[in-house]
């Protein structure tokens, strides 16, 4: 069972890990829009992490479910793979004819959003 409180721990922390990394990487990406200095291999690395924080999160919380048979919250799981799914639509969009000079947009308002459902979900928790 102690194994069992580790990992809802770590996802304990990869929620807020997951709602910060999204938020910091949202905000870059809207402010290089306007401000074409602050594009560049580092702002798409921050996005980088702050997605696979999405997916981080989605496999401990897995991994409590199977594992561990421990029943999520009403609505977290959906709140979860929603956040999943974002990505992947993200991703999908980044290379659309009509997304072309709006990619910082695109990626700005996905990781907010992504960043309010993790942040939905974290505080229902608490």
């Amino acid at each position: 069972m102690i194994a069992a409180l580790v990992v809802a721990q770590w996802h304990e922390v990869l929620a807020w890990v997951l709602v910060g990394t999204n938020a910091a990487a949202g905000a870059w990406a809207l402010a290089a829009h306007q401000w074409p200095r602050l594009r560049g291999r580092p702002l798409w690395a921050a996005v980088i992490v702050a997605q696979l924080m999405t997916f981080a999160q989605a496999i401990t919380g897995t991994i409590l479910m199977a594992r561990y048979d421990i029943e999520p919250a009403r609505l977290h799981a959906l709140y979860g793979f929603s956040a999943v799914i974002a990505v992947g639509i993200l991703y999908s969009y980044r290379t659309s004819s009509w997304m072309k000079g709006k990619e910082y947009l695109l990626y700005g308002g996905g990781c907010l959003f992504i960043m309010g459902l993790g942040l939905r979900e974290t505080l229902a928790l608490a």
